[in-house]
């Protein structure tokens, strides 16, 4: 969670792909791919998806770890927040 914004990824095995994560703030809800953090479904004020892409692009590399675990229904690691 940061500025608001939480950030989720289910780890139940086989979850569906492309791999991604969701993301809520207040009334809105979005699934956003992590391959090239684009919108699979739903809708997010312009500041925060901004700020979802920024730290998604940073953390590129350990969302795809996290995935990884998820998909073998494993807990994922926390990934540290955007300050």
């Amino acid at each position: 969670m940061f500025f608001g914004i939480i950030i989720r990824m289910y780890y139940s095995p086989k979850e569906h792909n492309p791999p991604h994560i969701h993301a809520y703030f207040q009334d809105s809800v979005i699934t956003i791919k992590i391959m090239d953090c684009e919108i699979i479904e739903g809708q997010m004020p312009v500041r925060q998806l901004r700020l979802i892409q920024a730290w998604m692009e940073i953390h590129k590399d350990e969302l795809f770890a996290d995935w990884e675990l998820c998909q073998n229904g494993e807990k994922p690691f926390q990934i540290e927040p955007l300050k």
